[in-house]
C-alpha cells in the first residue's frame, strides 16, 4: 500500500469523477456506515446544517443550482460545501440532469482543502440514505419487492443500495414519463437486477400495486400522485424526489423523514402539507431517532410508511471526507502545490 502523503498548508488536492469512481468502487457498506454515522451525529446534535441555498436558473422552474453547507462532528471532523446543479433538459441532449462539485475545508484552520467532483458521492449518498431506511421501514421477515418510479442514475444507485440493506425479490417494476427509458434502464443494469423479473409498466398506479417497497426519483416540480389505494398493506415508499406525493396521502400516512425543518420547505410534498393541516405532528420522527433506538421503524405493519429525506449536506460532507482519505493514502487526485498561498 502506498504511505499516505501528508497535506501541506496552501496545498489543494483536486479529484476528478473517475478519482472518486475508483475510490469508491466496491465500497457500498462503507458508504452504508459513512451515512448512518453522519445521520446519528445530525441526530445527537454534533452537525451544523443551515439551510440550503437555492439559485434559480432561466428557462425552466426546476433549473436551479443548491448550495449545502455542513459541518460533521461525532469522530468525522469535517466541514464543506456541496454545489449542485440540475437542469432537467439536459437529459434531452443527453448530458447528465445533475453536475456537482464538493468543497471540504480543514475544521481547524477553516483553509480549503480539496475539491471533489461529487455527482457520484451526491447519487450514492441519497441512495444510501433510502437505503438505509428502508433497512428499517419494511416490515422484517419477506423479501420486499422493489418499483422505482424515474429510471435515472438515482433510481438505479438505490437499486443497488437496497440489494445491499435488505432482501429483496419478486418482480423489478420500473416506470418513467419516458417508456423508452424505462425498458433501457432495466437492460442497462444487469448486475443490479440479477435474478429478479424486470418489467416496465406504463402507469405509477401499476408500481404501486405490484410492489412492497416503492422509490420515487423523478423531476416532478409539483405533486403528481394523489391515490396510495392499490398500495397493498405494509407498503414503504421512499419519496426521495419530494414532489411527488399529493399533501393529503401524506397527512394520513406514517412519515419519516431526514430533518423535519428542512424537509418542510422549497414547495416539497411535505411544506404543502404543513400548509394544508397547519401543523408539523404528520410527522412522525426522523430516521436519526429510528437508527439510535428511540422511535421504532414503522407506525404499524399494515399502514404506508413513507419516508421523505431533503438530502442533508451533512452527507456529502461525511462521504467526502471518506473519499478524501482514501484520496490521500492512495496519493490520487492532482495536488495544486501552494494553491492557497501563506
Amino acid at each position: 500500500m502506498t504511505a499516505p502523503h501528508p497535506p501541506r498548508s496552501g496545498d489543494l488536492r483536486l479529484l476528478s469523477a473517475a478519482d472518486v469512481g475508483g475510490l469508491l468502487a466496491d465500497s457500498e457498506p462503507q458508504v452504508l456506515e459513512a451515512v448512518k454515522r453522519a445521520y446519528l451525529a445530525h441526530s445527537a446534535g454534533e452537525t451544523t446544517v443551515p439551510h440550503s441555498l437555492f439559485l434559480p436558473l432561466p428557462g425552466d422552474p426546476r433549473n436551479r443550482i443548491i448550495a449545502l453547507p455542513a459541518f460533521v462532528g461525532g469522530g468525522v471532523e469535517a466541514a464543506g460545501l456541496k454545489w449542485i446543479a440540475s437542469v432537467p433538459a439536459n437529459l434531452e441532449a443527453g448530458r447528465p440532469r445533475a453536475s456537482a462539485v464538493l468543497l471540504l475545508n480543514e475544521v481547524a484552520t477553516g483553509r480549503l482543502r480539496a475539491v471533489l467532483e461529487s455527482s457520484t458521492i451526491s447519487a450514492w449518498r441519497t441512495a444510501a440514505s433510502a437505503a438505509l431506511a428502508a433497512a428499517h421501514l419494511v416490515p422484517a421477515g419477506r423479501a420486499a419487492q422493489v418499483g422505482l418510479v424515474g429510471c435515472g442514475p438515482i433510481n438505479a444507485a438505490i437499486l443497488r443500495f437496497l440489494r445491499k440493506a435488505l432482501p429483496i425479490g419478486g418482480e423489478l417494476l420500473v416506470h418513467d414519463i419516458d417508456a423508452a427509458r424505462a425498458r433501457g434502464f432495466a437492460a442497462s443494469f444487469p448486475a443490479e437486477t440479477e435474478a429478479l423479473a424486470v418489467r416496465a409498466v406504463g402507469a405509477v398506479r401499476e408500481v404501486l400495486a405490484g410492489s412492497s417497497l416503492v422509490s420515487f426519483a423523478t423531476t416532478a416540480a409539483a405533486p403528481h400522485v394523489a391515490d396510495l389505494s392499490p398500495c397493498a398493506p405494509g407498503t414503504t415508499i421512499l419519496h426521495v424526489s419530494l414532489r411527488d406525493l399529493a399533501p393529503e396521502i401524506l397527512r394520513d400516512a406514517d412519515n419519516v423523514v431526514d430533518d423535519i425543518d428542512h424537509v418542510c420547505r422549497a414547495s416539497t410534498s411535505l411544506h404543502l402539507c404543513e400548509a394544508l393541516v397547519g401543523h408539523r405532528g404528520f410527522i412522525r420522527c426522523t430516521l436519526g431517532d429510528v437508527l439510535r433506538g428511540a422511535q421504532i421503524g414503522r407506525r404499524s405493519p399494515g399502514g404506508v410508511s413513507i419516508f421523505s429525506p431533503f438530502g442533508l449536506g451533512a452527507l456529502d460532507v461525511a462521504l467526502g471526507a471518506l473519499v478524501l482519505e482514501r484520496a490521500e493514502r492512495e496519493r490520487r487526485g492532482l495536488v495544486v502545490e501552494g494553491f492557497l498561498g501563506g
